[in-house]
């Protein structure tokens, strides 16, 4: 699917979550809100989740218009509505420190750990994490495999998942296949591709070893 395709699908889902009560419109900027989140603490460094800088809730009672900023989903209350249901999700690969079986995380840790995210950008109208849970659902795909770097924004998806009434897929988080220093290989650093490897003599083997598959 691609996503530039699936905007009504993003718009209806944003359209339920707001008749809920359970988003609202932000203006800050990520200026504000590292600002916001370092003034208290002179030096100390903000907190950071799956999303970046966990949202220090600048814009939660604000009542901007719903057009005027990105759409975030007030976290509290989207626990609440969907308080009972397991925060949980099955992982049959292995997280950052060897996570793996039926992962669970509480109420006050996706507060404190998470936030509110982001779910709709102002100039995408949609977010990865709103996109990817729609469209695994309308996939019907039943195992997401990706890195272990996205392995605490499952959290995030769980909820989504809960709040939508969509069905929970089960997960496998891979290893990063990294430089010399640590740092994952990613496109914007200029990385190598696995066609680089591939034409040094790695063997699709040498590949999946690389990751732990």
């Amino acid at each position: 699917m691609r996503q530039s395709d699936r905007m009504e699908s993003y718009r209806t889902a944003l359209d339920v979550l707001w008749a809920h009560g359970l988003l609202y419109a932000c203006t800050c900027n990520r200026r504000d809100i590292a600002a916001a989140t370092t003034a208290p603490q002179e030096g100390a460094e903000p907190p950071v989740g799956p999303d970046g800088i966990i949202y220090p809730g600048t814009c939660r009672d604000a009542g901007h218009p719903r057009e005027d900023g990105a759409l975030r989903l007030d976290m509290a209350k989207a626990l609440k509505r969907i308080e009972g249901t397991p925060l949980s999700f099955t992982e049959n690969g292995h997280g950052p420190t060897g996570e793996t079986g039926e992962i669970t995380i509480s109420p006050d840790q996706l507060i404190r750990s998470v936030g509110d995210v982001v779910l709709a950008r102002r100039d995408m109208g949609t977010s990865y994490h709103l996109s990817v849970v729609i469209d695994d659902a309308a996939q019907g795909i039943t195992l997401v495999t990706r890195g272990a770097d996205l392995f605490d924004a499952t959290y995030i998806h769980i909820v989504l998942q809960a709040l939508l009434e969509l069905p929970k897929p089960s997960y496998h988080h891979h290893h990063l296949i990294r430089d010399e220093a640590g740092r994952r290989l990613a496109k914007r650093d200029d990385a190598r591709a696995i066609a680089l490897y591939r034409e040094n003599g790695a063997t699709p083997e040498d590949i999946r070893s690389m990751i732990g598959l």
